[in-house]
Protein backbone atom coordinates (compact mmCIF):
# COMPACT_ATOMS: atom_id res chain seq x y z
CA UNK A 1 0.00 0.00 0.00
CA UNK A 2 1.34 3.73 -0.61
CA UNK A 3 0.58 5.41 2.49
CA UNK A 4 -0.34 9.48 1.69
CA UNK A 5 -0.66 12.18 4.27
CA UNK A 6 -2.34 15.99 5.15
CA UNK A 7 -1.02 17.11 8.00
CA UNK A 8 -1.96 14.32 10.90
CA UNK A 9 -4.81 12.52 8.52
CA UNK A 10 -3.02 9.56 6.56
CA UNK A 11 -4.52 6.99 4.60
CA UNK A 12 -3.14 4.55 1.65
CA UNK A 13 -3.65 3.76 -1.88
CA UNK A 14 -3.21 0.23 -3.86
CA UNK A 15 -0.75 1.48 -6.61
CA UNK A 16 -2.33 -0.72 -9.05
CA UNK A 17 -5.51 0.27 -8.21
CA UNK A 18 -4.31 4.12 -8.54
CA UNK A 19 -2.81 2.88 -12.22
CA UNK A 20 1.01 3.52 -10.92
CA UNK A 21 3.63 0.50 -11.59
CA UNK A 22 7.30 0.38 -11.91
CA UNK A 23 8.51 -0.62 -15.34
CA UNK A 24 11.69 -2.67 -14.78
CA UNK A 25 12.67 -3.36 -17.79
CA UNK A 26 12.58 0.70 -19.01
CA UNK A 27 14.26 1.48 -15.97
CA UNK A 28 17.38 -1.15 -16.75
CA UNK A 29 17.21 0.19 -20.31
CA UNK A 30 18.09 3.43 -19.04
CA UNK A 31 21.07 3.10 -17.63
CA UNK A 32 22.13 -0.21 -19.65
CA UNK A 33 21.04 0.92 -23.22
CA UNK A 34 22.98 1.64 -26.28
CA UNK A 35 24.05 5.35 -26.70
CA UNK A 36 26.53 7.40 -28.36
CA UNK A 37 26.16 10.52 -26.14
CA UNK A 38 29.42 11.29 -23.60
CA UNK A 39 27.56 10.99 -20.88
CA UNK A 40 26.25 7.96 -21.25
CA UNK A 41 29.96 6.43 -22.14
CA UNK A 42 31.16 7.83 -19.84
CA UNK A 43 28.58 6.54 -17.08
CA UNK A 44 28.97 3.13 -18.47
CA UNK A 45 32.86 2.97 -18.61
CA UNK A 46 33.52 4.86 -14.98
CA UNK A 47 30.12 4.28 -13.16
CA UNK A 48 27.49 6.66 -12.03
CA UNK A 49 25.19 7.34 -9.07
CA UNK A 50 21.21 5.82 -8.42
CA UNK A 51 19.30 5.29 -11.36
CA UNK A 52 15.42 7.42 -11.39
CA UNK A 53 13.19 4.64 -11.70
CA UNK A 54 10.64 4.42 -14.59
CA UNK A 55 6.79 4.05 -13.94
CA UNK A 56 4.29 3.55 -16.27
CA UNK A 57 1.21 6.03 -15.03
CA UNK A 58 -2.82 5.78 -15.86
CA UNK A 59 -3.67 9.01 -14.77
CA UNK A 60 -7.10 8.81 -15.03
CA UNK A 61 -7.12 6.09 -12.51
CA UNK A 62 -4.76 7.99 -10.72
CA UNK A 63 -7.04 11.03 -10.16
CA UNK A 64 -10.33 8.59 -9.43
CA UNK A 65 -7.44 7.42 -6.74
CA UNK A 66 -6.88 10.54 -5.09
CA UNK A 67 -10.49 11.53 -5.33
CA UNK A 68 -11.62 9.18 -3.68
CA UNK A 69 -9.14 9.51 -0.61
CA UNK A 70 -9.97 13.79 -0.54
CA UNK A 71 -12.77 13.26 1.88
CA UNK A 72 -10.56 11.48 4.65
CA UNK A 73 -7.82 13.47 4.05
CA UNK A 74 -9.01 17.03 4.24
CA UNK A 75 -10.02 19.34 6.80
CA UNK A 76 -13.97 20.51 6.22
CA UNK A 77 -14.80 24.12 6.41
CA UNK A 78 -16.58 25.71 8.80
CA UNK A 79 -19.66 27.71 8.39
CA UNK A 80 -20.14 30.33 10.46
CA UNK A 81 -23.63 30.59 12.46
CA UNK A 82 -26.47 32.54 13.89
CA UNK A 83 -28.78 31.43 16.39
CA UNK A 84 -31.31 33.17 18.94
CA UNK A 85 -30.22 32.54 22.36
CA UNK A 86 -33.17 33.43 25.08
CA UNK A 87 -34.00 36.21 22.44
CA UNK A 88 -30.26 37.42 21.72
CA UNK A 89 -28.51 36.74 18.62
CA UNK A 90 -25.16 34.51 18.98
CA UNK A 91 -22.64 34.04 16.21
CA UNK A 92 -19.48 31.72 15.68
CA UNK A 93 -16.63 33.13 12.92
CA UNK A 94 -16.16 30.64 9.84
CA UNK A 95 -13.38 28.67 9.31
CA UNK A 96 -11.45 27.99 5.91
CA UNK A 97 -10.81 23.93 4.87
CA UNK A 98 -7.66 22.24 3.54
CA UNK A 99 -8.17 20.20 0.90
CA UNK A 100 -6.31 17.44 -1.39
CA UNK A 101 -4.65 19.40 -4.72
CA UNK A 102 -5.96 16.78 -7.03
CA UNK A 103 -3.98 17.96 -9.92
CA UNK A 104 -0.98 18.86 -8.75
CA UNK A 105 -0.98 15.44 -6.52
CA UNK A 106 -1.47 13.50 -9.74
CA UNK A 107 1.72 14.92 -10.96
CA UNK A 108 3.48 14.56 -7.62
CA UNK A 109 2.53 10.48 -7.10
CA UNK A 110 3.35 10.43 -10.88
CA UNK A 111 6.69 11.15 -11.22
CA UNK A 112 7.93 10.42 -6.96
CA UNK A 113 5.59 7.87 -5.55
CA UNK A 114 8.48 5.15 -5.37
CA UNK A 115 11.03 7.26 -4.18
CA UNK A 116 9.31 9.25 -1.65
CA UNK A 117 9.26 8.98 1.96
CA UNK A 118 6.34 7.46 3.17
CA UNK A 119 3.96 8.72 3.95
CA UNK A 120 3.89 11.02 0.98
CA UNK A 121 2.67 14.30 2.20
CA UNK A 122 0.26 15.50 -0.72
CA UNK A 123 -0.11 19.03 -1.83
CA UNK A 124 -3.39 21.00 -0.82
CA UNK A 125 -5.26 23.93 -1.66
CA UNK A 126 -7.82 26.22 0.42
CA UNK A 127 -11.36 25.11 0.86
CA UNK A 128 -13.99 28.67 1.51
CA UNK A 129 -16.67 28.01 3.82
CA UNK A 130 -20.26 28.68 2.05
CA UNK A 131 -21.00 30.91 4.87
CA UNK A 132 -18.33 33.17 5.84
CA UNK A 133 -17.99 35.82 8.43
CA UNK A 134 -19.23 38.38 6.04
CA UNK A 135 -22.05 36.26 5.29
CA UNK A 136 -22.99 35.96 9.30
CA UNK A 137 -22.43 39.63 9.58
CA UNK A 138 -25.05 40.28 7.16
CA UNK A 139 -27.82 38.31 8.24
CA UNK A 140 -27.17 39.56 11.54
CA UNK A 141 -27.95 42.88 10.42
CA UNK A 142 -30.34 42.60 7.85
CA UNK A 143 -32.70 39.85 9.28
CA UNK A 144 -32.05 39.29 12.96
CA UNK A 145 -31.34 42.49 14.51
CA UNK A 146 -34.86 43.71 12.55
CA UNK A 147 -36.98 40.49 13.39
CA UNK A 148 -36.19 41.21 17.31
CA UNK A 149 -36.88 44.90 17.42
CA UNK A 150 -40.75 44.13 18.37
CA UNK A 151 -43.50 42.25 18.03
CA UNK A 152 -45.56 40.92 14.59
CA UNK A 153 -49.38 41.48 14.88
CA UNK A 154 -50.89 38.55 12.61
CA UNK A 155 -54.16 38.97 11.23
CA UNK A 156 -56.52 36.34 10.15
CA UNK A 157 -60.45 35.98 9.98
CA UNK A 158 -60.92 38.87 11.11
CA UNK A 159 -58.78 38.49 14.16
CA UNK A 160 -56.35 40.07 15.75
CA UNK A 161 -52.79 37.71 17.46
CA UNK A 162 -49.90 39.66 18.31
CA UNK A 163 -46.67 37.63 18.60
CA UNK A 164 -44.38 38.76 21.55
CA UNK A 165 -40.46 39.01 20.48
CA UNK A 166 -39.51 35.98 22.25
CA UNK A 167 -42.55 33.76 20.51
CA UNK A 168 -40.79 34.92 17.28
CA UNK A 169 -37.29 34.58 17.87
CA UNK A 170 -37.82 31.11 19.69
CA UNK A 171 -38.73 30.02 15.92
CA UNK A 172 -36.27 31.48 14.42
CA UNK A 173 -33.39 29.73 12.85
CA UNK A 174 -30.66 30.31 10.31
CA UNK A 175 -29.93 28.09 7.16
CA UNK A 176 -26.88 28.03 4.63
CA UNK A 177 -29.16 28.76 1.72
CA UNK A 178 -27.04 29.77 -1.66
CA UNK A 179 -24.10 30.73 -0.04
CA UNK A 180 -25.83 33.04 2.36
CA UNK A 181 -27.55 32.51 6.20
CA UNK A 182 -31.26 32.78 5.34
CA UNK A 183 -34.53 32.70 8.22
CA UNK A 184 -36.23 30.07 8.59
CA UNK A 185 -39.46 29.87 11.24
CA UNK A 186 -41.29 27.08 12.69
CA UNK A 187 -44.75 27.33 10.88
CA UNK A 188 -46.81 24.98 13.24
CA UNK A 189 -45.08 26.97 16.17
CA UNK A 190 -46.35 29.90 14.88
CA UNK A 191 -49.79 28.04 14.04
CA UNK A 192 -50.03 27.25 18.08
CA UNK A 193 -49.28 30.47 19.08
CA UNK A 194 -51.44 32.30 16.95
CA UNK A 195 -54.71 29.97 17.93
CA UNK A 196 -53.76 30.66 21.50
CA UNK A 197 -54.22 34.20 20.91
CA UNK A 198 -57.57 33.55 19.04
CA UNK A 199 -60.85 32.81 20.07
CA UNK A 200 -62.36 29.71 17.92
CA UNK A 201 -60.21 30.44 14.97
CA UNK A 202 -59.99 27.00 13.22
CA UNK A 203 -62.71 24.28 12.76
CA UNK A 204 -62.13 20.80 12.86
CA UNK A 205 -63.36 18.92 9.72
CA UNK A 206 -66.07 16.74 10.18
CA UNK A 207 -65.50 12.92 9.14
CA UNK A 208 -67.37 11.03 7.07
CA UNK A 209 -69.75 8.57 8.99
CA UNK A 210 -72.14 5.76 8.38
CA UNK A 211 -76.35 6.70 9.90
CA UNK A 212 -79.13 4.19 9.77
CA UNK A 213 -82.53 4.87 7.55
CA UNK A 214 -85.46 2.52 7.48
CA UNK A 215 -83.28 0.50 4.22
CA UNK A 216 -80.19 0.41 5.83
CA UNK A 217 -76.75 2.10 6.35
CA UNK A 218 -75.85 5.71 4.49
CA UNK A 219 -73.01 7.58 4.35
CA UNK A 220 -73.02 11.44 5.41
CA UNK A 221 -70.70 13.22 4.08
CA UNK A 222 -67.80 14.73 5.72
CA UNK A 223 -66.91 18.75 5.85
CA UNK A 224 -63.81 20.21 5.44
CA UNK A 225 -62.30 22.32 8.06
CA UNK A 226 -60.16 25.15 8.49
CA UNK A 227 -56.23 25.91 9.26
CA UNK A 228 -53.40 28.23 8.88
CA UNK A 229 -50.64 27.07 6.84
CA UNK A 230 -47.62 26.95 8.27
CA UNK A 231 -45.63 27.64 5.19
CA UNK A 232 -47.82 30.40 4.48
CA UNK A 233 -47.84 31.80 8.35
CA UNK A 234 -43.91 31.50 8.50
CA UNK A 235 -43.50 33.37 5.26
CA UNK A 236 -46.00 36.25 6.33
CA UNK A 237 -44.32 36.24 9.76
CA UNK A 238 -40.31 36.33 8.42
CA UNK A 239 -41.48 39.25 5.91
CA UNK A 240 -43.68 41.36 8.42
CA UNK A 241 -41.05 41.27 11.05
CA UNK A 242 -37.84 41.50 9.04
CA UNK A 243 -39.14 44.66 6.71
CA UNK A 244 -39.07 48.16 7.63
CA UNK A 245 -43.22 48.74 7.47
CA UNK A 246 -45.68 48.03 9.80
CA UNK A 247 -44.63 44.49 11.16
CA UNK A 248 -48.47 43.24 10.11
CA UNK A 249 -48.89 39.87 8.70
CA UNK A 250 -51.80 39.08 6.54
CA UNK A 251 -52.94 35.58 6.11
CA UNK A 252 -55.76 33.25 5.05
CA UNK A 253 -57.61 30.28 6.44
CA UNK A 254 -56.68 27.61 4.19
CA UNK A 255 -59.40 24.27 4.25
CA UNK A 256 -58.44 20.75 5.23
CA UNK A 257 -60.11 18.33 3.55
CA UNK A 258 -61.37 15.09 6.04
CA UNK A 259 -58.99 12.11 7.09
CA UNK A 260 -60.82 9.80 5.09
CA UNK A 261 -63.19 9.95 1.63
CA UNK A 262 -66.50 9.02 1.27
CA UNK A 263 -65.23 6.59 -1.68
CA UNK A 264 -63.06 4.97 0.91
CA UNK A 265 -66.10 4.33 3.19
CA UNK A 266 -67.94 2.95 0.35
CA UNK A 267 -65.05 0.25 -0.59
CA UNK A 268 -65.49 -1.27 2.65
CA UNK A 269 -68.46 -3.15 1.87
CA UNK A 270 -71.15 -1.94 3.87
CA UNK A 271 -73.96 -2.96 2.09
CA UNK A 272 -76.04 -6.44 3.67
CA UNK A 273 -77.33 -7.65 7.00
CA UNK A 274 -74.32 -10.56 7.58
CA UNK A 275 -75.82 -11.43 10.99
CA UNK A 276 -77.97 -10.56 13.26
CA UNK A 277 -78.81 -11.58 17.18
CA UNK A 278 -81.27 -10.37 19.92
CA UNK A 279 -82.02 -11.57 23.77
CA UNK A 280 -85.39 -10.78 25.43
CA UNK A 281 -85.19 -7.89 28.12
CA UNK A 282 -86.84 -8.45 31.91
CA UNK A 283 -89.10 -6.31 33.88
CA UNK A 284 -86.58 -4.41 35.88
CA UNK A 285 -86.23 -1.02 34.44
CA UNK A 286 -83.06 -0.18 35.66
CA UNK A 287 -81.66 -3.01 33.49
CA UNK A 288 -82.98 -1.58 30.60
CA UNK A 289 -82.13 2.02 30.78
CA UNK A 290 -78.51 0.52 31.50
CA UNK A 291 -79.01 -1.86 27.88
CA UNK A 292 -80.52 0.94 26.79
CA UNK A 293 -77.45 3.10 26.75
CA UNK A 294 -75.15 0.99 26.03
CA UNK A 295 -76.72 0.13 22.88
CA UNK A 296 -76.36 3.78 22.01
CA UNK A 297 -72.99 3.25 22.22
CA UNK A 298 -72.20 0.48 20.39
CA UNK A 299 -75.00 1.86 17.70
CA UNK A 300 -72.98 3.17 14.43
CA UNK A 301 -69.49 1.59 15.61
CA UNK A 302 -67.24 0.81 12.21
CA UNK A 303 -65.41 -2.06 12.98
CA UNK A 304 -62.22 -1.94 10.01
CA UNK A 305 -60.78 -5.25 8.27
CA UNK A 306 -57.79 -6.15 11.36
CA UNK A 307 -59.48 -4.06 13.94
CA UNK A 308 -60.74 -5.41 17.21
CA UNK A 309 -64.32 -4.86 19.15
CA UNK A 310 -63.39 -4.15 22.56
CA UNK A 311 -66.99 -4.40 24.64
CA UNK A 312 -65.39 -2.78 27.56
CA UNK A 313 -64.16 0.25 25.17
CA UNK A 314 -66.83 1.06 23.31
CA UNK A 315 -69.20 1.20 26.57
CA UNK A 316 -66.86 3.51 27.93
CA UNK A 317 -66.67 3.87 31.75
CA UNK A 318 -69.51 2.15 33.67
CA UNK A 319 -70.30 5.15 35.72
CA UNK A 320 -73.46 7.53 36.52
CA UNK A 321 -71.47 10.38 34.19
CA UNK A 322 -71.88 7.71 31.27
CA UNK A 323 -75.64 7.55 31.59
CA UNK A 324 -75.45 4.05 34.01
CA UNK A 325 -77.44 3.63 36.80
CA UNK A 326 -76.89 0.35 39.04
CA UNK A 327 -78.85 -2.51 38.24
CA UNK A 328 -79.04 -6.25 39.28
CA UNK A 329 -75.22 -8.37 38.68
CA UNK A 330 -73.85 -11.38 40.02
CA UNK A 331 -70.54 -9.97 41.99
CA UNK A 332 -68.64 -12.72 43.85
CA UNK A 333 -71.34 -15.14 43.38
CA UNK A 334 -73.64 -13.08 45.45
CA UNK A 335 -76.45 -11.09 43.31
CA UNK A 336 -77.30 -7.69 44.73
CA UNK A 337 -76.57 -4.04 42.38
CA UNK A 338 -73.58 -2.76 40.50
CA UNK A 339 -73.01 0.19 38.21
CA UNK A 340 -73.99 -1.14 34.91
CA UNK A 341 -76.07 -4.00 35.89
CA UNK A 342 -77.91 -5.93 32.91
CA UNK A 343 -74.89 -4.81 30.23
CA UNK A 344 -74.16 -8.77 30.40
CA UNK A 345 -77.19 -9.24 28.27
CA UNK A 346 -75.36 -6.56 25.91
CA UNK A 347 -72.54 -8.35 25.62
CA UNK A 348 -74.35 -11.78 25.38
CA UNK A 349 -76.06 -10.49 22.44
CA UNK A 350 -73.16 -8.34 20.31
CA UNK A 351 -71.10 -11.83 21.24
CA UNK A 352 -73.64 -13.65 18.99
CA UNK A 353 -73.89 -11.75 15.97
CA UNK A 354 -69.96 -11.66 15.89
CA UNK A 355 -70.41 -15.50 16.63
CA UNK A 356 -72.77 -16.22 13.28
CA UNK A 357 -70.65 -13.69 11.20
CA UNK A 358 -67.32 -16.17 11.55
CA UNK A 359 -65.40 -13.08 13.39
CA UNK A 360 -62.77 -14.15 15.24
CA UNK A 361 -63.53 -14.68 18.62
CA UNK A 362 -60.79 -13.45 21.05
CA UNK A 363 -62.15 -13.65 24.54
CA UNK A 364 -65.48 -14.31 26.55
CA UNK A 365 -66.36 -15.74 29.47
CA UNK A 366 -69.76 -17.62 29.90
CA UNK A 367 -71.87 -16.46 33.26
CA UNK A 368 -71.42 -18.93 36.57
CA UNK A 369 -75.43 -19.39 36.35
CA UNK A 370 -77.46 -20.04 33.17
CA UNK A 371 -80.30 -17.69 32.49
CA UNK A 372 -83.04 -18.66 30.27
CA UNK A 373 -83.00 -15.28 27.93
CA UNK A 374 -79.59 -16.65 26.66
CA UNK A 375 -78.64 -19.43 24.45
CA UNK A 376 -77.06 -22.30 26.47
CA UNK A 377 -73.17 -22.47 26.32
CA UNK A 378 -73.25 -19.23 24.27
CA UNK A 379 -73.37 -16.46 26.00
CA UNK A 380 -70.64 -13.79 27.54
CA UNK A 381 -70.75 -11.68 30.44
CA UNK A 382 -68.82 -8.01 31.16
CA UNK A 383 -67.21 -7.06 34.72
CA UNK A 384 -64.77 -3.97 34.29
CA UNK A 385 -61.79 -4.14 34.50
CA UNK A 386 -61.46 -7.82 35.17
CA UNK A 387 -64.20 -9.62 32.23
CA UNK A 388 -64.42 -8.32 28.99
CA UNK A 389 -65.55 -9.58 25.72
CA UNK A 390 -63.51 -9.35 22.34
CA UNK A 391 -63.96 -10.25 18.74
CA UNK A 392 -61.89 -9.25 15.52
CA UNK A 393 -62.99 -8.25 12.41
CA UNK A 394 -60.82 -11.14 10.39
CA UNK A 395 -62.47 -10.31 6.96
CA UNK A 396 -61.67 -7.65 4.04
CA UNK A 397 -64.86 -6.03 4.96
CA UNK A 398 -65.83 -3.28 7.28
CA UNK A 399 -68.32 -4.29 10.50
CA UNK A 400 -70.51 -1.69 11.06
CA UNK A 401 -72.87 -2.52 14.30
CA UNK A 402 -76.45 -1.56 14.83
CA UNK A 403 -77.94 -2.07 17.94
CA UNK A 404 -81.17 -0.88 19.37
CA UNK A 405 -84.13 -1.81 22.19
CA UNK A 406 -87.87 -2.31 20.90
CA UNK A 407 -90.62 -4.64 21.44
CA UNK A 408 -88.90 -5.83 24.60
CA UNK A 409 -85.74 -7.33 23.30
CA UNK A 410 -82.41 -5.81 22.69
CA UNK A 411 -80.67 -6.32 19.01
CA UNK A 412 -77.55 -6.10 17.86
CA UNK A 413 -76.83 -6.46 13.81
CA UNK A 414 -73.82 -6.17 11.34
CA UNK A 415 -73.85 -4.97 8.22
CA UNK A 416 -70.60 -5.98 6.05
CA UNK A 417 -70.75 -8.32 2.94
CA UNK A 418 -71.42 -12.17 3.30
CA UNK A 419 -67.83 -13.54 3.72
CA UNK A 420 -67.95 -16.65 5.94
CA UNK A 421 -70.27 -19.34 6.12
CA UNK A 422 -71.08 -20.84 9.82
CA UNK A 423 -72.46 -23.88 11.45
CA UNK A 424 -72.61 -24.81 15.03
CA UNK A 425 -74.22 -27.51 17.53
CA UNK A 426 -74.56 -27.46 20.87
CA UNK A 427 -74.96 -31.03 23.03
CA UNK A 428 -77.31 -31.80 25.47
CA UNK A 429 -76.90 -31.12 28.68
CA UNK A 430 -74.92 -32.92 30.90
CA UNK A 431 -73.61 -33.35 34.83
CA UNK A 432 -76.89 -31.56 35.91
CA UNK A 433 -77.42 -30.59 39.36
CA UNK A 434 -80.84 -29.85 40.87
CA UNK A 435 -80.64 -26.49 43.11
CA UNK A 436 -80.57 -26.73 46.78
CA UNK A 437 -80.92 -24.54 49.78
CA UNK A 438 -77.86 -22.79 50.84
CA UNK A 439 -76.95 -20.58 53.67
CA UNK A 440 -74.64 -17.54 53.96
CA UNK A 441 -73.50 -15.20 57.02
CA UNK A 442 -72.20 -12.63 54.12
CA UNK A 443 -73.69 -9.11 55.05
CA UNK A 444 -74.14 -8.24 51.41
CA UNK A 445 -76.21 -11.64 50.94
CA UNK A 446 -80.01 -11.11 50.28
CA UNK A 447 -82.36 -14.13 50.26
CA UNK A 448 -83.83 -15.48 46.79
CA UNK A 449 -86.12 -18.24 45.62
CA UNK A 450 -84.36 -21.63 43.70
CA UNK A 451 -83.87 -21.13 40.00
CA UNK A 452 -82.59 -22.77 37.21
CA UNK A 453 -80.40 -26.08 37.62
CA UNK A 454 -76.87 -26.78 37.07
CA UNK A 455 -75.28 -28.28 34.40
CA UNK A 456 -72.69 -29.07 30.87
CA UNK A 457 -72.58 -28.44 27.41
CA UNK A 458 -70.60 -28.38 24.96
CA UNK A 459 -70.72 -25.52 21.77
CA UNK A 460 -69.40 -26.33 18.48
CA UNK A 461 -68.56 -24.02 15.80
CA UNK A 462 -66.97 -24.58 12.51
CA UNK A 463 -66.10 -22.12 9.99
CA UNK A 464 -65.85 -22.18 6.48
CA UNK A 465 -64.79 -19.60 3.10
CA UNK A 466 -66.43 -20.83 0.03
CA UNK A 467 -66.79 -24.24 1.30
CA UNK A 468 -63.54 -24.64 2.80
CA UNK A 469 -62.82 -24.88 6.59
CA UNK A 470 -60.93 -22.16 8.00
CA UNK A 471 -61.98 -22.60 11.83
CA UNK A 472 -63.36 -25.32 13.85
CA UNK A 473 -63.47 -24.73 17.78
CA UNK A 474 -65.33 -26.57 20.86
CA UNK A 475 -65.47 -25.30 24.22
CA UNK A 476 -67.05 -26.85 27.11
CA UNK A 477 -69.33 -24.67 29.78
CA UNK A 478 -70.04 -25.76 33.18
CA UNK A 479 -73.49 -23.98 34.76
CA UNK A 480 -73.76 -23.93 38.71
CA UNK A 481 -77.42 -24.35 40.24
CA UNK A 482 -79.35 -20.71 41.26
CA UNK A 483 -79.25 -22.20 44.87
CA UNK A 484 -81.91 -20.80 47.35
Amino acid sequence: PLEVAVADRRTSLDPAAAGLAFDAEATVAAVTGFGLEPARLWAQLFGAGPAEPVSEVDRAALEEALENVREPLSEAPVDGTLAFADGEPRTTPSAEGVTVDVPAAVELLATSWLTRARPIELPTEPEPPAVDDADVEAALAELAEPLRSGPVTVRVAGQVAELPVDVVTAAASFVPEDGRLALVLDGPTLVDAVVARTTNLLTAAEEPTFTFNRSGPVIVPGKPGTTLDPDALAAAVAEAGTSSGDRVAEVELVETDPAESVAELEALGIREIVSEFSTPLTSEPRRTRNIANGASKINGMLIRPGEEFDLAEALGPIDAAHGYVQAGAIVNGEHTDAWGGGLSQMSTTTYNAAFFAGYELVEHQPHSEWFRRYPEGREATIFTPQVNMRWRNNTPYGALLQSWVANGRVYVRIWSTKYFTVETTTSRRSNVVQPRTVYSQSPTCTPQSAGNPGFQVTVTRTVYLDGVQQDHESWTVRYRPQNA
